[in-house]
């Protein structure tokens, strides 16, 4: 099947959400994913600071986007003019149309530098693109999903990769890549995945147990 990703083009800068980084730290292979993109993944620092005060709560998200930072496989950006003036009308306002600070910190440096906002939640991705409709837009589907990713870690371990995202992570898929992550993982790991809907996995489960031709 052929890998569903939006990122075809080396060149444009990946700004990365809190909800990413959460899932790929969540696959036990971060890094690994990380070296195999092509693409330069940023991280405002705003994002790191939500993570920050999630290690309050026993979590370890911040400590491991530090380490991959060390790693050199992400960078820690600041915003400027004029992403400011952009976060600032993503985060004031009424709330059904405003965002968290680090949603709007990621759309804003994308805007800024002409890069991809990596957003994983649906009201994200729909301001993004009422406001901002000539940005490009991706998921940590699209990093999962990139082939260079496949031919790194391989089928096998790229699906377990998936499945603790999704497990661990509780990572939401899109629909465009909801065939290519239910091929992957299969039937079984599909149904213990709780951030998949349940009429997916259940018909998803019921289609692999029909014998072929039915």
């Amino acid at each position: 099947m052929e890998s569903p990703t939006c990122l075809t083009d080396a060149t444009l800068l990946v700004v990365a959400d809190a909800s990413t980084v959460i899932n790929l730290n969540a696959t036990g292979s971060a890094e690994i994913i990380l070296t195999a993109l092509p693409n330069r993944v940023l991280v405002v620092d705003v994002v790191r600071e939500e993570l920050e005060d999630g290690g309050e709560r026993g979590r370890r998200n911040a400590e491991m986007l530090n380490a991959l930072v060390v790693a050199g496989r992400v960078e820690i950006v600041t915003l400027g003019e004029p992403a400011e003036a952009h976060f600032e009308g993503l985060v004031i306002g009424a709330a059904a149309q405003t965002l968290d600070d680090g949603e709007a910190a990621t759309i804003a440096y994308a805007v800024g530098c002409g890069g991809i906002a990596i957003l994983d939640e649906r009201k994200a991705t729909r301001i993004c693109s009422e406001r901002f409709p000539e940005l490009a837009l991706g998921c940590t589907g699209d990093v999962l999903a990139h082939p260079d990713v496949l031919g790194s870690l391989g089928r096998e371990a790229l699906a377990e990769a998936v499945f603790n995202a999704l497990f661990a992570g509780r990572m939401r898929v899109f629909p465009r890549h909801l065939e290519w992550v239910l091929q992957l993982i299969g039937p079984e790991r599909a149904a213990r995945c709780t951030s998949l809907r349940a009429s997916v996995r259940q018909a998803f489960t019921a289609a692999a147990k029909r014998p072929p031709g039915e």
